[in-house]
């Protein structure tokens, strides 16, 4: 196969020629799959309306994603790295090489230090010998001894990546980790794992676990890295990977029929931002001017919806309207939440060990009421914490969180009934609830986060045993189109933010022009292709500093203000 054929695999000669093992993949492809290969830096959403593909891109150093449709349920989603072909042999007599080394280098403060050691380590122990063919290897002893081994530099930096990633990083599961364009980590027992890809949906992987023992062994490896492991007497663990990703680990056959498995939810420490979502129409720039108005003035807001429907990303993007100058205090189970505020305190909680030592949401949500914080954010509120969050509202504090409910309706007979027990009179405290889902779009056929609605909750009528919200904003599912019930109709407007603005009810319209501004700004920041999270902080930081109308003057006037800290 000569070097130009490769080169019209559309990946580019350098990264071919500095990649040997992507070069050796390439090679191993069918012709007709390697030459419609498509090499990309960044992937667009744009590519979601693709029925074929065949991309390959980036993810870490030395790490590769080839993504290709095959005419299945699922794409083919391949993990390329140099570790991928290195016999387990090879991996065995460099462990027990470096064992008797590996004692004195014990301190190291992070990854990246680690593999340094273990790099300069396994330098002493591997002598270069490009006589010897690829994965050929010789074992050099002294007095019976292994001292060293013998192998050509290919083998070499093969051998040490895959030692690498298993000693200091994830092991099989890193170019997944590293991805950021997976969401979801699935092993369901023997057989492959599965991605769920935010462009491609649903894939299938090249990683595979064919005997029970192997996973087993994998999965208690995997425990033990995250410091809380797995075995026979507790076999489920919930737990979270050191970039914050969420991880549930079912160990064994005993209560898995399949054998082990486990599931990791990605975590992304840079936030989706507002502007992304309005791009992808989950919502519309008046419903975003809307939430920035209320989280200005001080409303609670709680994002519902079923799982994986896209409530906590929502909370984390629409979390950067509240006051820069606000301290914050999150409260969850997993760290999720992430904030741009400097004065924010994060607090996570703990289980118990040995019957003792538990610190759950409801008493780190009580802590926070003394911690005088002007708003507080609670990851997902479940069960008696709910009442402590309801006392919150009551004494002046705004708290933002998420609620399994997949309507207002549903979220009021969860918060009146069993175990919570909200008073049904106190309900109003809660001032808007937005009710998002997964809905299948039905002029491309794939599934959208989607905001259903966004509610204010009025009050209870205890005469007719009713509660009254408005449905401020609706999803019209047969055109994609998010609806506004239009000026007049909002009751947080008119009856609390227009107070708290300064104005009189005669002004009531001048509420509704703040709301169409704040949405105009929005929308000239998406024209102008402003949509990272960091460029709508550095926004919503100048609107705090000189109001929306100087804010807008601005933008219209060609002033970039979003690159101006």
């Amino acid at each position: 196969m000569s070097s130009q054929t490769i080169t019209m695999s559309g990946i580019p000669p350098r990264v071919l020629s500095r990649e040997q093992h992507l070069r050796k993949y390439v090679l191993s492809l069918e012709p007709q799959v390697r030459n419609s290969l498509v090499y990309l830096e960044t992937l667009s959403r744009q590519l979601r309306n693709q029925r074929e593909f065949n991309i390959v891109y980036p993810v870490g150093r030395s790490l590769f994603i080839h993504i290709r449709s095959r005419g299945r349920e699922r794409s083919l989603y391949t993990a390329v790295n140099p570790a991928v072909d290195v016999p387990g042999e090879i991996v065995h007599i460099l462990e027990t090489l470096i064992a008797p080394h590996l004692g004195v280098h014990k301190d190291f403060e992070t990854k990246e230090e680690q593999e340094k050691i273990l790099r300069e380590v396994l330098d002493t122990l591997v002598v270069l010998d490009d006589a010897l063919e690829d994965f050929e290897y010789l074992v050099v002893s002294r007095r019976g001894t292994p001292t060293a081994i013998r192998m050509n530099s290919y083998t070499a930096e093969a051998a040490s990546y895959a030692l690498i990633l298993d000693k200091v990083y994830m092991g099989v599961l890193e170019p997944l980790l590293r991805d950021p364009y997976i969401e979801d980590i699935s092993c369901d027992g023997v057989g492959p794992l599965f991605v769920e890809h935010k462009i491609f949906g649903s894939c299938e992987s090249n990683i595979v676990f064919r005997e029970p023992e192997d996973l087993d062994r994998f999965v208690l490896k995997l425990s033990e890295k995250i410091g809380n492991q797995v075995n026979y007497r507790r076999p489920i663990v919930d737990a979270s990977l050191p970039d914050g990703s969420r991880i549930n680990i079912v160990y064994g056959s005993d209560i898995s029929r399949r054998g082990s498995n486990f599931t990791i939810r990605k975590f992304s420490e840079k936030p989706v931002s507002i502007l992304e979502l309005i791009s992808w129409k989950t919502l519309s720039s008046l419903e975003a001017a809307y939430l920035w108005l209320l989280m200005e003035y001080g409303m609670s807001v709680w994002f519902c919806g079923e799982t994986a429907s896209g409530k906590t990303t929502a909370l984390r993007a629409a979390s950067v309207f509240l006051n820069p100058k606000s301290k914050i205090v999150s409260i969850e189970d997993t760290p999720e939440i992430v904030v741009p505020h400097d004065n924010w305190v994060r607090e996570v909680t703990r289980p118990g060990e040995g019957g003792g030592g538990e610190i759950t949401l409801f008493e780190l949500l009580k802590a926070a009421l003394r911690q005088r914080p002007n708003t507080i954010i609670v990851g997902e509120i479940r069960g008696q914490e709910a009442s402590v969050a309801f006392q919150a509202i009551q004494t002046g504090h705004m708290v933002l969180s998420t609620f399994h409910a997949g309507s207002v309706e549903k979220l009021i007979q969860r918060l009146t009934g069993d175990p919570i027990n909200i008073p049904k009179t106190y309900i109003d405290i809660l001032n808007a609830v937005v009710i998002q889902s997964a809905v299948r779009i039905p002029e491309t056929g794939r599934v959208e986060r989607r905001f259903l609605s966004i509610n204010e909750i009025v009050g209870y009528d205890p005469s007719s045993k009713r509660f009254d919200y408005i449905e401020l904003f609706s999803w019209d599912s047969v055109r994609d189109l998010h609806e506004f019930r239009g000026e007049g109709n909002s009751y947080l407007l008119e009856n609390k933010i227009l107070t708290m603005m300064g104005l009189s009810s005669r002004n009531v319209r001048k509420v509704y022009e703040e709301l169409s501004r704040r949405a105009r700004i929005l929308e000239l920041m998406l024209e102008k292709g402003a949509l990272s999270y960091d460029e709508v902080w550095n926004m919503v930081k100048l609107a705090y500093e000189v109001g929306t109308e100087k804010t807008l003057e601005r933008i219209e006037g060609g002033e970039k203000i979003w690159l101006r800290r």
